[in-house]
């Protein structure tokens, strides 16, 4: 394999790690004890968390800032704009603050990245030192066909859909013991706080079920704090997952706003499978 290929392709799988990393949003955790079930006191009104569903689903976009730490293997913080009323779209910028990980990507020069979300590929901007090892191209193209066997099997596409926060919503709703903890301020916003343990065996949506079973998450706690126009301001998941503990926090605002992305030129894109075939490699 001539030395080119090999540092490209080098540089390709670690940020595939990084891409599957950040992307697991909703298989998060940090707890070090056992999951304890918790006593669902006073018992909250479902009907109440359905509505801030409807809300946030029709709102259709959002702006997002989130930071992620999954164990010492990575942690991450992302601002940008997420859509997900005809598919998912997005833009953000997402930085490398930590992890083994991350100081893999710091050695090819790269401590943040400007990331595209299109309906059926994820876009990563490396900026100019990662583009001289990579053959003079800025982007990575990933399709999410092309991802479906990373980090454990888990989507890629439904692990970026979890990020939208009606999707939060929906995992809270499939708790077995949520409770309305009460009313506290989140984001300079009244808010009332939410909380709950969701357990995989439990959740009764399939597509849900399915996507949390192959990140390996067995149990999640999730947190949610929802304004007075019943819309989801900040968002804690946790849980325990093949990869290790990850934490996952997240803030929503400005919902409605217009999100517009638009494809990298294909002469500055390198794509990421054909990377792998030049090697006789496989997306797996």
């Amino acid at each position: 394999m001539k030395s080119t290929t090999r540092r490209r392709l080098a540089c390709s799988v670690a940020v595939t790690a990084v891409l599957t990393a950040s992307a697991c949003t909703s298989s998060g955790s940090s707890a070090d004890k056992p999951e304890e079930k918790r006593t669902a006191t006073p018992t909250v009104s479902l009907a109440a968390l359905r509505s801030a569903e409807r809300s946030t689903d029709r709102a259709a976009s959002a702006r997002v800032r989130s930071t992620t730490v999954m164990g010492t293997q990575l942690s991450v913080k992302a601002d940008g704009v997420l859509g997900w009323g005809d598919g998912l779209i997005g833009t953000a910028t997402i930085e490398y603050t930590g992890g083994t990980t991350a100081e893999t990507m710091r050695a090819l020069g790269v401590t943040s990245m400007e990331a595209r979300y299109l309906s059926d590929a994820y876009y990563a901007q490396m900026g100019d030192t990662f583009a001289a090892k990579m053959g003079g191209k800025h982007w990575l193209k990933y399709a999410y066909d092309d991802l479906k066997d990373l980090g454990g099997g888990a989507n890629f596409a439904d692990q970026m859909r979890s990020t939208t926060p009606n999707q939060s919503v929906k995992l809270l709703l499939n708790s077995s013991d949520v409770r309305e903890v009460g009313e506290e301020a989140a984001d300079g916003q009244t808010t009332t706080h939410y909380s709950g343990t969701v357990r995989v065996g439990e959740v009764t949506d399939t597509a849900l079920r399915k996507q949390l079973q192959q990140a390996g998450v067995t149990t999640e706690t999730v947190d949610i704090w929802i304004n007075a126009k019943n819309l989801l301001v900040k968002k804690v998941e946790k849980s325990r997952t093949a990869n290790g503990q990850v934490t996952q926090t997240a803030h929503y605002r400005d919902y409605g706003v217009k999100v517009s992305v638009v494809k990298p030129p294909a002469a500055d894109t390198e794509d990421f499978r054909k990377l792998l075939e030049q090697q006789g490699g496989s997306t797996s």
